[in-house]
C-alpha cells in the first residue's frame, strides 16, 4: 500500500481533475505553436532562416560595419592612392586585389571598396523590396477579397483587369515606363536623384506585383465565403465589415504570409535586373545589379568582382525561396502531401 502512495505521478499520465470531478484534459497547442513546431523540424528551413536573418543583419548594420571596417562604399581608394590600380583600372593584387586591407578587392576602375558595395547593395535591395511587397501584398488583399466576397460584377471587372495586366510582359513595361515615371518629375536632360528612382522604382514595380496576390486570394474567398461559419455571422446580423475582418481575414493570414515570404526574393531579383539593364538604381548607389553589370566589362581582366555580387545574389534568392518553402509547409502541412 506505501509503495502505491509512493509511486510517481507523471503529469502525462493522469489528467487535472476539477472540483466536479471531471477530469480535465490536458491543454492543447495552439496552431501558431503547431507550425513553430513543424518549422523546427525542418533543418533546410531553420537553416535558410539563419542565412535570410544574416543578411538583414547585415543590411541594417552597414553603417556598424563600415565604422569597424574603416571603409565606405563612396570613396574611390584605388584612384586616391598610387599602387592600387593598374593604368588600365584592374586592381594591381592579384585576385581583384583581395588582401588584409581590402577583404574583398577593389573595384576596377574607380577603387572603390567591393566589400562595402557588397554589404550597402543588400540595404538598397532589401529596402525596395520590403517596400514593394508591403503594397502589392495590402493592395492585392483587399483587391481579392472585394472580389471574391462581393462576386458578380464586381468580380468580373477586377478579373479582367487582373486578366489584363497579367498578359503585358511586366519586364517590358518596366523597361518602358520607367522613364516615363521620372520624366513626370524632372525636366529633360536633368539627373534625378535617388529618393525619385526609388519611389519610381517602388511605384512600377507596384503595378503588375499586387495581380498574384488579389488572384490567389479571390479564389480563396470564394471558397470560403460559402462556408458555414460565414452563413452563421449573416443570419446572425453580422456586416460585411464583420464578416471580412472577423471572420475571413483571420483565416487567410496563412496564404497571404506565405505570398508575401515568396514575393520578396523575385522582387529583390527583379531590381537587380532592372538596374543591370540600367532603368534602376544609377551611380554611385551601392546595387547588385549594377555591379553586376559593371562586372560583366571586366571579366577577363577581373572576374572577381562580378563574382561576389553574383554569388551574394543566388545565396540569398536560394534562401528565401527555400525560406517561404519551409513556412508553406508548416503553415499548411497538406499543401506537401
Amino acid at each position: 500500500m506505501s509503495e502505491l502512495f509512493s509511486a510517481e505521478v507523471t503529469p502525462a499520465a493522469v489528467a487535472e481533475v476539477t472540483t466536479t470531478g471531471v477530469k480535465k484534459p490536458p491543454p492543447g497547442r495552439s496552431p501558431g505553436q503547431l507550425a513553430w513546431r513543424r518549422f523546427r523540424r525542418d533543418k533546410a528551413g531553420v537553416i535558410s532562416a539563419c542565412v535570410v536573418l544574416f543578411y538583414f543583419v547585415i543590411g541594417l548594420g552597414a553603417p556598424v560595419i563600415s565604422w569597424l571596417y574603416g571603409k565606405d562604399p563612396y570613396t574611390h581608394y584605388g584612384l586616391d592612392r598610387p599602387g592600387l590600380l593598374t593604368d588600365t583600372g584592374i586592381p594591381v593584387k592579384p585576385n581583384g586585389g583581395i588582401d588584409g586591407e581590402f577583404w574583398f578587392g577593389l573595384e576596377p576602375k574607380l577603387g572603390r571598396d567591393v566589400l562595402m558595395q557588397l554589404v550597402y547593395g543588400i540595404r538598397t535591395s532589401l529596402l525596395i523590396a520590403l517596400v514593394v511587397v508591403f503594397i502589392v501584398t495590402a493592395f492585392g488583399a483587399i483587391v481579392g477579397i472585394t472580389a471574391g466576397y462581393l462576386g458578380g460584377k464586381a468580380d468580373y471587372f477586377i478579373g479582367r483587369v487582373i486578366d489584363v495586366l497579367l498578359a503585358i510582359p511586366s519586364t517590358l513595361f518596366y523597361l518602358a515606363f520607367m522613364p516615363i515615371a521620372l520624366a513626370l518629375f524632372i525636366a529633360p536632360g536633368k539627373e534625378a536623384p535617388i529618393w525619385l528612382r526609388v519611389v519610381s522604382l517602388v511605384l512600377v514595380l507596384s503595378v503588375f506585383g499586387w495581380t498574384r496576390v488579389a488572384r490567389l486570394l479571390r479564389g480563396q474567398v470564394l471558397s470560403l465565403r460559402e462556408r458555414e461559419f460565414i452563413e452563421a455571422a449573416r443570419v446572425s446580423g453580422a456586416g460585411s465589415r464583420r464578416i471580412i475582418f472577423k471572420e475571413l481575414l483571420p483565416n487567410l493570414i496563412t496564404p497571404i504570409l506565405i505570398v508575401a515570404t515568396l514575393d520578396v526574393p523575385a522582387m529583390v531579383t527583379t531590381e537587380a535586373a532592372l538596374s543591370y539593364l540600367g532603368v534602376g538604381m544609377v551611380e554611385p548607389t551601392p546595387d547588385w545589379g549594377r555591379m553586376i553589370h559593371d562586372g560583366g566589362d571586366y571579366i577577363k581582366a577581373d572576374i572577381t568582382y562580378l563574382t561576389f555580387p553574383g554569388i551574394a545574389l543566388i545565396i540569398f534568392v536560394l534562401a528565401f525561396n527555400m525560406l517561404g518553402d519551409s513556412v508553406r509547409d508548416a503553415l499548411d502541412p497538406k499543401s506537401h502531401r
